[in-house]
């Protein structure tokens, strides 16, 4: 659980950078956090409490005089832990501007290092949050032993504008997520807060310390964990960030690049389509492309994904870094599974019912099993034979293909989420065949669920 993966990430790289756990004010949720952070050298415990008027109404049933003593209480509490507090004013963007202040004041006080002043509802605009921002810097009297961090949701489409507007107004850490991943419409996405500040450093004036030219692959690494897919047009991180089709434009990048290009791709390490290898490229050849595209690969690994190349380039003449991108995806971060698929039969056609045959192996019994099923469609009809071999009955809630570079005989990127026993999974695979593609990305997160054991498949994960 939550409790388990804070420990981890803590105890292997708390000395290297702050691992920051979050606890709502409760005595129990503190000493919780403190607990999974006992390992990291550099740690940070995260207080929230609501602070609106509806949610003290509603939720907390609360008075203000309640929700101050509480901050007070629970900043203290935390200290024992560790000397680097954060508290949050949960909702402060709906919270009346002089109580937001009091609680703030009191939260440092209280020991709180950083004060952050979320946006919970992404209900704030830009010049609204500014605001806030200001009101708290000119109102609050020891604002200067804090740091101001920001913390916006998406509802409206305004969490990167909202935060660069916290930023101008003197906010000095923005909590932020790769792809803008967050609940309902998600949070500021951290590639679009940095870039802004990178680009603009001469209006802001602020920089990071991050590493620009690693957020593609970042993004892709997400991307591919959670089964969410990068819209094309997203900003810095997309398919098309960096791709000029209108005439003018073109004609003006021609002439220099500047003319349409404020970031260079490969400042955000943008890998795009172009055309680099053939079946008759050496293993050397690919080993430079991979290392030029950004990837670290073990002797291993980089064996598998080189022969993922040679399958690749005897189905289609051309292989693009998109195509190479994805073949490495597809091999690195992946846990071992134990079910394999061998092969896999379909019969289809209009007015006939879709069958698939299918036949996969047990890397535990070292034995295949095959079994027929059908269903609505080919892909629905392997899905249903590979959950008769496995003895399990799953949903499938999402699916979604994607070109992974241009083409007739381009791969096709196959995400898949289903529920079984429960709980959510995901699966990823790529393939000239769509259908194969689907069968090995639907056969992943399968595998996963084998892998878990009872206990862990009870609580619902949707």
């Amino acid at each position: 659980g939550d409790f388990d993966s804070v420990k981890q990430v803590a105890d292997k790289f708390g000395s290297r950078t702050t691992i920051c756990g979050l606890a709502r004010c409760r005595k129990d949720d503190i000493e919780r956090a403190g607990a999974a952070l006992q390992g990291a050298e550099k740690r940070r415990i995260h207080v929230f409490l609501a602070t609106s008027a509806i949610h003290r109404q509603f939720k907390l049933k609360m008075a203000k005089e309640e929700i101050v003593r509480a901050t007070i209480e629970h900043v203290n509490l935390a200290r024992q832990f560790t000397d680097n507090v954060e508290f949050s004013p949960e909702d402060a963007a709906r919270t009346e501007l002089d109580f937001l202040s009091e609680v703030v004041e009191n939260a440092i006080a209280a020991g709180a290092t950083t004060v952050n002043i979320p946006d919970t509802v992404g209900y704030a605009t830009p010049t609204h949050y500014f605001n806030v921002i200001s009101h708290l810097r000119n109102h609050v009297t020891n604002i200067d032993k804090a740091v101001i961090s920001t913390h916006c949701h998406n509802d409206l489409g305004l969490a990167v504008a909202n935060s660069l507007a916290a930023v101008e107004a003197g906010a000095r850490q923005v909590e932020c997520t790769i792809n803008g991943l967050g609940e309902r419409a998600g949070n500021a996405a951290l590639e679009e807060i940095v870039m802004a500040l990178r680009t603009r450093h001469d209006y802001y004036k602020v920089g990071t310390r991050i590493q620009t030219s690693k957020l593609c692959a970042t993004s892709r690494l997400v991307s591919s964990i959670t089964g969410m897919m990068v819209q094309r047009n997203k900003a810095i991180v997309g398919q098309n960030a960096f791709a000029h089709e209108a005439g003018i434009h073109q004609h003006g990048m021609l002439q220099d690049r500047s003319t349409y290009e404020i970031m260079r791709p490969e400042d955000v390490g943008y890998i795009g389509t172009s055309l680099v290898l053939g079946k008759h490229s050496g293993r050397h050849a690919f080993r430079s492309r991979v290392v030029e595209l950004g990837f670290t690969l073990d002797d291993a690994t980089f064996q598998k994904v080189y022969d993922d190349f040679i399958a690749l380039a005897d189905k289609k003449k051309d292989v693009y870094d998109g195509d190479i991108v994805a073949l490495i995806d597809n091999r690195v971060n992946v846990s071992p599974d134990r079910w394999h698929l061998v092969r896999f039969h379909i019969a289809a056609g209009t007015g006939t019912i879709p069958t698939a045959t299918v036949e996969l192996r047990d890397g535990e019994q070292e034995a295949t099993v095959c079994d027929a099923a059908i269903g609505d469609g080919p892909i629905d009809a392997v899905c249903k034979a590979m959950e008769r071999i496995l003895g399990i009955s799953a949903t499938l809630k999402n699916y979604q293909v994607r070109s992974v570079s241009g083409g007739k005989d381009a791969q096709g990127e196959v995400l898949v989420e289903l529920v079984a026993n429960g709980r959510l999974y995901h699966g990823k695979a790529v393939s000239t065949d769509v259908i194969e593609a689907s069968a090995q990305a639907y056969l992943k997160a399968l595998n996963k669920s084998v892998a878990e054991s009872p206990e862990e498949s009870t609580a619902p994960g949707v």
